[in-house]
């Protein structure tokens, strides 16, 4: 049975600020959920239909009805379970390898998206602008499956952090008249910069870009006016590393 309290409290965790407050985050899915103990993150509380469920503390269990997971879960099809978890603390950041930094991506798929790339290509490091959607939202931890546990995720003033890592690593930035990705010298170590899904890279993250990328446009029509920014973000990292 899921008490009063507990359903306000995971209510609570869509809002930012409550999972500020709280230091709380909400999980669902057995793939997910597993993949976030496996990774050792500080288990709060688990609410499953399941009879069996991984081995863990009876005390944070709870075998609840598929009635009470749908008044709980943040899915329009609830899964077999959903687990609250203690956001982790942030890491110090690698002083070596390629870096994504994002400036003021808002959509929460994006963003889970993009943390599986990084994780699928080896980007240990990505760095995300302070009014980029937080990494902890239901949406985003949906989307990443499991991935947010293998990539260093850190907010911080975009300008600031590009400015202190200027000297001996690139920025690149994706541009719709930037030099050709495909024609250009890609290192193995840089940032690279990915913009807003309808803005672009903000005027002051430019100012500090050192080169301007593109992915050149290939269609007769030439109508589609730019790419998704997760789409992006692959076909920019498949480069990188090929390279």
């Amino acid at each position: 049975m899921v008490s009063k309290n507990q359903k306000k409290l995971i209510k609570s965790l869509y809002q930012k600020k409550y999972r500020k407050q709280h230091r709380l985050f909400v999980a669902e899915g057995k793939k997910v959920i597993k993949e976030l103990l496996e990774a050792n993150l500080n288990l709060h509380s688990l609410y499953t239909t399941d009879d069996v469920f991984f081995e863990i503390d009876k005390k944070s269990l709870s075998h609840i009805s598929l009635d009470e997971l749908k008044q709980i879960s943040f899915l329009t099809t609830p899964q077999t379970a959903l687990a609250v978890f203690h956001i982790p603390e942030e890491k110090r950041m690698n002083s070596t390898g390629l870096i994504m930094a994002l400036d003021n991506v808002r959509d929460p798929g994006n963003l889970g998206t993009i943390i599986r790339l990084c994780d699928w290509f080896g980007v240990k490091d990505l760095v995300c602008s302070k009014e980029t959607v937080d990494c902890f939202n239901p949406k985003v931890i949906q989307a990443t499956m499991g991935s947010i546990t293998r990539v260093n995720i850190n907010y911080l003033d975009l300008k600031e952090f590009l400015e202190s890592r200027k000297e001996g690593n690139t920025i690149f930035g994706t541009f719709m008249n930037g030099d050709n990705i495909y024609d250009t010298s890609l290192p193995e170590n840089g940032i690279i910069v990915m913009g807003n899904e309808a803005n672009g890279i903000s005027k002051p993250i430019e100012e500090i870009i050192d080169q301007k990328i593109t992915i050149p446009q290939f269609g007769d029509a030439q109508k589609t006016e730019s790419l998704n920014v997760a789409t992006a973000s692959a076909i920019v990292l498949s480069e990188f590393k090929r390279s």
